[in-house]
């Protein structure tokens, strides 16, 4: 016991003895800030994606004007499945800056036909079970049928959950969305308030 309390002594006069340094101070506090930059880049360009939806197509699901997270990871090793809300890069946007979250619909090969406000699958006699569903969907005022889309392989049709107020696919010029361009799975919002996203 002696023997620590003569290091721990020494050790207290050693730090009596240094003189404060505003330089190892500042050079202690830009590695603290780098590091902090470092770790941030790296989780928001491979790890997790923010976004801000600034519209209410995704309502009752997600608010307008929230922010969300997705997860970059979620498609590494899988594909997105039907239900998932994601995000992706606007197809119509040739820089690819602008970004969409919508719910994935039609998966790849699938044929996805909108009858009388409701969505089927491949033909089915049955509806698409859509809970999420803010209200029935308008038929809308258009000379062309409402809609027969032939999913694409490696591509998703896209939809927002309040349908009477979503611009997604169906009325976009490039109607399906490649999995390359789709960024990350959302998993909750946090602003204005905090909530898993199914």
């Amino acid at each position: 016991m002696p023997i620590e309390e003569n290091q721990k002594e020494r050790s207290r006069k050693q730090q009596e003895e240094e003189p404060f340094s505003w330089k190892k101070e500042i050079i202690s506090w830009i590695q603290i800030i780098v590091a902090a930059v470092v770790i941030a880049l790296v989780l928001n360009n491979f790890v997790i994606a923010n976004s801000r939806v600034p519209t209410g197509s995704m309502e009752n699901t997600i608010m307008s004007k929230s922010r969300v997270i997705g997860s970059r990871l979620s498609y590494i090793n899988s594909d997105p499945q039907r239900g998932d809300v994601v995000i992706f890069h606007f197809p119509d946007d040739p820089t690819g800056k602008i970004y969409y979250v919508k719910r994935v619909i039609g998966l790849p090969g699938e044929t996805v036909d909108i009858v009388d406000g409701k969505v089927y699958i491949n033909g089915s006699d049955t509806p698409l079970d859509e809970p999420y569903i803010l209200e029935p969907m308008e038929e809308p005022i258009m000379d062309e049928p409402y809609g027969h889309y032939t999913v694409p392989e490696g591509c998703y049709f896209m939809m927002g959950d309040n349908r009477n107020n979503s611009q997604d696919a169906r009325f976009w010029k490039n109607k399906y969305v490649a999995k390359d361009r789709i960024i990350a799975k959302v998993l909750f919002s946090y602003y204005p308030r905090i909530g898993k996203i199914e």
